[in-house]
């Protein structure tokens, strides 16, 4: 996750509960056959160890949350019976010397614990390795083979480094560099980056956009969905994040074509000076758990559109971030008045939509997009109900990092 400490306190998380006893499963609640529709699932995760304490993860699911990462081999029953996906972490897919796997323990490690948990409908994926080095992509191909091979579907999960690791950590040349070599070594099935920017002096590291950008760009060339791991806790130079920081890391990254949202973290660490997590040290709630399921609740409602949108073009109105681009001479839009963000999307149907996203974190502003063909009509997707409606009047109006998915009537 963060450099430095906090690949430590992952680290500690995730491999002392290896040893851990495993607490008493929660047996599953008994099926009911319904007529129900299931609903589209958009993954919405919280970075942490998360226990097997029904309690706490109805919680989750109450935050808006729809992956618990990660969890042992015997919470993924009460994973199930609070409605959650789960990344399973156990020895078996993280316990290596990633420079020098042995395929036969490997083999023999993957085939157990998918033996274990692979026909588990909770199981989402299996947690290898957060932030590594292109010196250990070999080994995570390894594994990640075998996974794909025994678990169809199913992550095998790597984390990625964000833009501002130096060359030493990322063991490449370049960042693009680094990316490339992920993809063409692991073959991963998701792509998967944090990157903190949100800083205590109150300013946005620039770099954030440009790791956008370059994650979207390798997502698109190789037809890969991406996830951001965006910041909930304070902590070194990072600031307490606000309701409109909430709303503009998930918004930003929306924009950009995420297909997932990951946050660290949801507990807060008991180490150095983390801060005003969605549940503190003590386990209580503080009032970003509120800001946190705000706007979780939004995604959920706009998750049937967003899965079927293809990002087509992303770019900024006002200052244009080092990195990224003004709109291009097919751009939906060609003028905004404030500093805007928006992306381009074609939907499965044919259909286009853009999302525009206030830059701004201190003020409200009007959204009104010049577009280049003027709309026969132009709708809002709402955010608390999902469904179409007018784009007129207070609708426009867009508050502090907020964004709008509005549908394109040509």
């Amino acid at each position: 996750m963060s450099l430095g400490l906090v690949s430590g306190v992952a680290a500690l998380v995730l491999g002392c509960h290896a040893t851990k006893p495993v607490a008493k499963t929660v047996a599953a609640p008994a099926v009911i056959a319904t007529n129900k529709v299931e609903q589209p699932f958009f993954p919405v995760m919280a970075w942490n160890y998360a226990p097997n304490d029904p309690a706490v993860l109805k919680k989750l699911k109450e935050c808006g949350l729809t992956v618990a990462g990660f969890v042992a081999p015997g919470t993924l029953d009460a994973c199930e019976a609070a409605g959650l996906k789960a990344i399973v972490s156990d020895a078996r897919t993280s316990g290596y010397d990633w420079t020098k796997v042995d395929d036969t323990i490997a083999r023999s490690n993957v085939t157990s614990i998918v033996k274990e948990t692979g026909k588990h409908p909770a199981v989402y994926g299996y947690y290898l390795r957060d932030e590594p080095g292109t010196g250990l992509f070999p080994g995570l191909a390894k594994l990640a083979a075998l996974i794909h091979e025994m678990a169809p579907g199913k992550w095998a999960y790597v984390n990625g480094f964000p833009n501002y690791a130096e060359n030493w950590q990322l063991q490449a040349t370049n960042y693009n560099d680094y990316l490339e070599q992920l993809v063409n070594t692991v073959h991963p099935t998701t792509l998967s980056y944090d990157n903190y920017s949100i800083m205590d002096d109150g300013s946005l590291r620039e770099v954030y956009w440009s790791n956008l950008e370059q994650m979207s760009a390798v997502a698109k060339k190789y037809h890969l969905p991406f996830w951001n791991i965006v910041l909930s806790v304070a902590h070194f130079n990072y600031r307490e994040p606000t309701a409109a920081d909430f709303k503009f890391q998930v918004y930003s990254s929306l924009a950009y074509g995420a297909k997932g949202i990951a946050y660290f973290t949801y507990f807060a660490p008991q180490v150095g000076n983390y801060r005003m997590a969605p549940l503190d040290q003590f386990g209580n709630e503080t009032a970003n758990w509120h800001n946190m399921q705000y706007v979780n609740l939004q995604i959920q409602k706009l998750a049937p559109t967003l899965l079927q949108l293809t990002s087509d073009e992303v770019y900024h109105f006002g200052s244009v971030p080092g990195g990224c681009k003004g709109p291009s001479t097919n751009s939906l839009v060609t003028g905004m008045g404030g500093q805007f963000l928006v992306g381009d999307f074609t939907h499965k149907d044919g259909t286009r939509y853009v999302m525009v996203v206030n830059k701004d974190l201190q003020k409200s502003i009007p959204c009104w997009p010049q577009f280049r063909t003027p709309p026969k009509r132009l709708q809002k997707v709402s955010p608390y109900g999902g469904e179409l409606m007018a784009y007129e009047g207070e609708q426009i109006w867009l508050a502090p990092g907020a964004g709008v998915l509005l549908r394109v009537e040509k």
